[in-house]
């Protein structure tokens, strides 16, 4: 640690050339700063810089060395840097993208509250989230409610299903029901849950159905396929409102209560005081978005 302070001493001369600016810089006296270098010098058989009572030059040989004592400085940065990240507490969370900002928020949150706790996010839908989840590559996720009795839930929220995406030349300009979409296609998922927003819309609509993914967590490849004329796509207002596409329209669906459900989910086996404090910062992001 002597060395690399040496070495330190060593490149913020180089850098001001001048003991006393750098000893001012690095809050030491000059004598320290010149001791440094000495000890370094010394150290090393070579010389570093030319001194004299007008100025301080490199030598031929500081100036071969002076980019590795930058390399090395560096590398000791990133090095405490890293340990600093790896002692912090953090958690790894799945989520569904279509709540990506409510995640966003909460890794926000923790990082700069009492201990600083860092979210790893990682995008992922259900069956990829439920998958993270058992394999332990994750410490929670956000899932679709009701969630796999393995998991402890905790923080549920809704979001409302009160848009249709239909193309961008559609002639549809005003507030529909599930009821007026006879005749069209409807893009809908295979996982329903029972009493969920998608199995209560399925039996409104009486319209086509066609399944487009196995969960809609994330809508994105659905838009695309409304965009290409293959349907219309029921979809939350927080997405109608994050989205911007040329390719595509959102007009008002009056569906009544059709909301699709989350919550918190973690291993069962898995609660730690990270996991607490994930949980107060989820319903501390619900209660003020």
């Amino acid at each position: 640690m002597d060395r690399l302070k040496d070495v330190r001493c060593f490149a913020v001369v180089a850098r001001r050339l001048s003991f006393s600016a750098a000893a001012a810089e690095m809050g030491l006296s000059q004598p320290a700063v010149s001791q440094a270098v000495a000890r370094l010098e010394g150290s090393l058989g070579l010389r570093l810089f030319e001194r004299s009572s007008r100025e301080v030059r490199l030598t031929g040989a500081g100036k071969a060395l002076l980019g590795h004592a930058r390399a090395l400085l560096d590398a000791a940065t990133a090095f405490e840097a890293e340990g600093a990240r790896l002692a912090r507490p953090a958690i790894r969370l799945a989520y569904p993208p279509i709540v990506g900002s409510l995640a966003a928020r909460i890794a926000r949150r923790l990082s700069t509250r009492g201990r600083g706790t860092a979210v790893e996010l990682r995008a992922a839908g259900r069956a990829a989230a439920v998958d993270l989840l058992t394999g332990g590559e994750v410490s929670a996720a956000i899932l679709g409610v009701p969630a796999p009795a393995a998991f402890t839930t905790a923080a549920r929220f809704h979001v409302t299903l009160d848009r249709l995406a239909v193309p961008a030349g559609d002639r549809l300009a005003r507030a529909v029901t599930p009821e007026e979409l006879r005749g069209r296609e409807v893009l809908m998922p295979r996982n329903r849950p029972a009493g969920g927003a998608w199995e209560l819309l399925a039996a409104r609509v009486p319209g086509r159905q066609r399944i487009v993914a196995d969960d809609l967590d994330d809508f994105a490849p659905a838009l695309d396929l409304v965009a290409a004329g293959a349907g219309v796509l029921p979809v939350p207002h927080l997405l109608a409102r994050t989205v911007r596409r040329d390719d595509v329209r959102f007009v008002p669906l009056d569906g009544g209560d059709l909301r699709l459900s989350y919550g918190l989910a973690w291993p069962r086996d898995g609660g730690t005081p990270e996991l607490l404090e994930l949980v107060q910062a989820v319903q501390e992001a619900l209660w003020t978005r």
